[in-house]
């Protein structure tokens, strides 16, 4: 993919920097500073990015993965061939900048619950060729990736269960032919289709755009009847009402917000 990025980016050639340097290899050093303040991701993918284009570029990250970063900060140093770094400048600061931007949000929803039990998981509403990268970013923002794409695992969602007829009949003809050891999973909307799925033995329940109320009586029928089903409360969630969400006694959040919503955080790349 980086390839293909870098491609994109320079076409047949950087005609400035060609113009500029001729057949010359002029090497310099510079630093990548953050512009503002947050949670720094994807240094490791921007590094590659230079190497891929000359395998002498040193880029050293002076944070690590995860880390805070204050305005003005350096957050990495590099070296090598003026080219390289100039054609690389780019696809690799916004790379990083989308990721950081990414991890920088995903901490913003961390916070919020730190201190009870729930945990935040990502989603697959994420950029077409990006996802693995997304998800990383969002697990370095301290959130748990949910599964990567439709073969990690079973999520049984209304559209499914108005192809099959119903809960029982959807769980009843999946489970049928699903590779041991998966799990399903049961996307709900109404405590009748909590009670349903619970009596067909879930493995985890989802509790789908429910008020408050509603999720906390969910919460507990599903706890009296099974306490080893796991519980995921989704659907709207924001800075707002995670803590809320959180407080019902869910043991996950699902949210695509950390990744749709995020905005890129400012780096720059600054040479001599």
């Amino acid at each position: 993919m980086l390839i293909a990025w870098l491609q994109e980016d320079i076409g047949r050639t950087d005609r400035t920097t060609s113009a500029l340097l001729g057949r010359s290899k002029v090497v310099v050093q510079g630093r990548w500073v953050a512009k503002a303040k947050g949670t720094i991701a994807g240094l490791p993918v921007a590094a590659r990015v230079f190497q891929l284009l000359d395998g002498d570029v040193s880029f050293e990250a002076m944070v690590g993965e995860g880390d805070q970063c204050s305005a003005g900060q350096t957050i990495a140093r590099i070296s090598g061939g003026l080219e390289a770094l100039l054609m690389g400048e780019r696809v690799a600061l916004n790379l990083a900048m989308r990721l950081s931007g990414i991890a920088t949000e995903t901490r913003k929803y961390i916070e919020q619950i730190a201190d009870l039990p729930a945990m935040l998981v990502d989603t697959r509403k994420t950029t077409p060729g990006l996802r693995v990268l997304e998800k990383y970013a969002a697990a370095v923002g301290g959130a748990r990736n949910h599964r990567m794409g439709l073969d990690d695992a079973v999520m049984i969602k209304e559209n499914h269960i108005a192809a099959a007829g119903s809960i029982p009949e959807a769980i009843a003809r999946i489970r049928a032919q699903i590779p041991f050891p998966l799990s399903i999973e049961v996307e709900t909307e109404t405590l009748e289709q909590v009670k349903e799925a619970l009596h067909q033995q879930a493995d985890i329940i989802m509790l789908d755009n429910m008020p408050l109320d509603m999720m906390r009586q969910a919460v507990q029928i599903i706890r009296q009847g099974h306490d080893r089903t796991k519980i995921e409360g989704s659907g709207n969630v924001t800075l707002e009402n995670i803590r809320a969400v959180a407080e019902t006694g869910v043991d996950y959040i699902s949210s695509s917000a950390p990744i749709t919503r995020s905005s890129w955080l400012d780096l720059s790349m600054r040479l001599g």
